[in-house]
């Protein structure tokens, strides 16, 4: 059985739950940006050389900011990468950069706390790691993420 909910998805067999999270209002900003920012770099590449500005530019200088278009939106896109994704055995947290998998054993809560931007997972020795793709800006879709998530460990935690 497959159930959607915005960004939360969750897939339940018998004796498997998958909870799958990514954030939506980030994603929309990071795409509409990226289109934004490719199209006006194009359009400034397109009408760099028909007004005279006392500079001569030539087609290379063209390329060059279409490719300058292209490095920025692809940095604005990193930021629809975050991802959640949980099971019974662990969570796997892909951030902008970095992707870690971690057995529920580490993790000693799934926290939220008040003010914060984005929810996090305590691990022993006072450190903790940022789960971005469950956002406040989200609002009800991080309330039902953050809920599916700490019952999958609650659950974890009362079966060992």
């Amino acid at each position: 059985m497959s159930a959607e909910i915005g960004t939360v998805s969750a897939v339940t067999a018998p004796d498997h739950d998958v909870v799958v999270v990514r954030p939506r209002k980030m994603l929309i900003a990071s795409l509409v940006g990226a289109v934004v920012v490719m199209a006006l770099f194009v359009a400034i590449a397109v009408v760099l050389r028909a007004v005279q500005t006392g500079v001569f530019f030539r087609f290379a200088d063209q390329v060059a900011l279409v490719l300058l278009g292209l490095f920025i939106a692809g940095g604005l896109l990193l930021l629809a990468r975050p991802r959640v994704r949980a099971d019974t055995e662990g969570i796997e947290v892909r951030n902008i950069l970095i992707t870690r998998r971690l057995p529920w054993s580490l993790v000693l809560r799934v926290a939220f706390p008040d003010g914060a931007s984005w929810a996090r997972l305590d691990l022993p020795d006072d450190e903790y790691l940022p789960v971005l793709a469950i956002q406040a800006v989200d609002g009800q879709r991080a309330v039902d993420a953050i809920t599916r998530v700490r019952a999958l460990h609650a659950r974890s935690r009362s079966s060992s």
